[in-house]
């Protein structure tokens, strides 16, 4: 069984593009040949499905209560990207017990062997239901963008992940900014502050600018990587999965997809 990079991508607050940029960065690890699976992680709101216009004819929920195996769930999507759908809008979805954490758990070991990427896009904010996801994970990358409440609840998330759950590392991704400038100052804003008073180390993981291809791409439900590929944000896109591409491997035990399920049990 191989190493499998589990990367999990959440934010301080709704609004800032972090599931677009789960989505285009999964489109864009594929495209560069690394099998992906992007988890929708936000378990009350899911809206992964939405984004590319697919229609799961059944979801996580399914898998919990027993009426479907995780291949009846497993959707293929652009570029060969493996999606598992969550279900929205469906309450106790976002409030799962362990039992049926572990569920989830033993549903994935079926996946593994089939993927190389393993994105996790969690819901917003600072639930146990999204810390859970983090801490299990191999590397946690914070979305945020240059909008004062953005970078305020993007710093909150930070300190419970170091507080409460002693994560050392996390990275930072710009989203919406004006350019590379733009998002570097973004990143260095944020780690002064996280050096100042918080033990973790925050690496800057790059930005994505503000692309009115973008918003197009999401009217019309598809990738802005695929639907427009020469645009700014697409090569954004990416230049991210080439940096994601390039993070340490981890290790034969750590990395196994049975690791980090494990990991999410023992933290739920």
């Amino acid at each position: 069984m191989h190493a499998v990079r589990v990367v999990a991508i959440s934010g301080g607050k709704g609004g800032i593009g972090k599931t677009n940029v789960s989505v285009n960065l999964g489109v864009a690890l594929s495209r560069m040949g690394r099998r992906t699976t992007l988890l929708d992680a936000d378990l009350g709101l899911a809206n992964v499905d939405v984004l590319l216009g697919l229609k799961p004819q059944a979801t996580l929920k399914d898998v919990v209560e027993g009426r479907a195996m995780i291949d009846d769930v497993v959707m293929r999507g652009p570029e060969n990207l493996q999606i598992v759908p969550a279900a929205s809008g469906i309450q106790e979805m976002a409030h799962l017990t362990t039992q049926q954490t572990a569920s989830i758990v033993q549903s994935f070991d079926a996946l593994a062997d089939r993927m190389d990427v393993l994105l996790i896009d969690t819901a917003a904010g600072i639930t146990s239901d999204v810390t859970q996801f983090l801490c299990a994970a191999q590397e946690v990358v914070v979305v945020t963008c240059d909008e004062p409440t953005a970078i305020t609840d993007a710093y909150a998330l930070i300190k419970v992940l170091v507080q409460d759950y002693r994560i050392g590392r996390v990275r930072l991704v710009a989203n919406m900014v004006r350019g590379e400038a733009d998002g570097q100052r973004l990143y260095e804003k944020l780690e002064s502050v996280c050096a100042r008073f918080l033990d973790v180390t925050l690496l800057y993981a790059g930005c994505i600018p503000f692309d009115e291809a973008v918003r197009k791409a999401v009217r019309k439900q598809q990738p802005v990587s695929m639907l427009y590929p020469t645009s700014t944000a697409a090569r954004a896109f990416h230049r991210l999965a080439t940096t994601v591409d390039e993070w340490p491997i981890p290790t034969a035990a750590s990395g196994h997809v049975q690791f980090f399920m494990n990991q999410l049990l023992q933290t739920a």
